[in-house]
């Protein structure tokens, strides 16, 4: 799955959906553009929780370049949520943009899920977490 792009296009009205993933120690970000509606959210559930499965204990979503996204979404994301709740990470959405903050907050999502307005830095590399030895 590391480094999987997919586009995925479905739908009468041909919506389409683009999905990209980098994987590293268990955490997985997901790039996702386009419409997220009930023709493509199919396929948006099945690739994270596949991440899951491959053992991802942190999901990262990247939603800003989401055109559009309707309840279909929403209801993919409170499945992985609730499929990662237990893990430390857990699941973050990110989307800098009001029109997609907006739907969080009239559905109270915005409580339930981590929402940041940009990606997080990549987590340090093992020796650079290390404090330097003085001796």
């Amino acid at each position: 799955m590391a480094g999987y792009d997919g586009l995925f296009a479905s739908g009468p009205l041909g919506a389409v959906m683009q999905l990209s993933v980098s994987e590293s120690r268990g955490t997985a970000v997901v790039s996702v553009s386009g419409e997220l509606d009930v023709a493509t959210t199919p396929e948006l559930r099945q690739f994270l929780h596949a991440c899951i499965d491959n053992g991802a204990s942190v999901l990262i979503v990247d939603l800003t370049a989401v055109a559009f996204l309707d309840s279909t979404a929403l209801s993919v994301f409170v499945g992985v949520h609730k499929r990662l709740r237990d893990e430390p990470g857990g699941l973050t959405l990110v989307s800098p943009y009001e029109r997609l903050l907006r739907i969080f907050r009239m559905t109270g999502l915005d409580r339930v899920f981590t929402i940041v307005a940009e990606l997080p830095d990549a987590p340090a590399t093992e020796q650079a977490a290390r404090p330097a030895n003085p001796n």
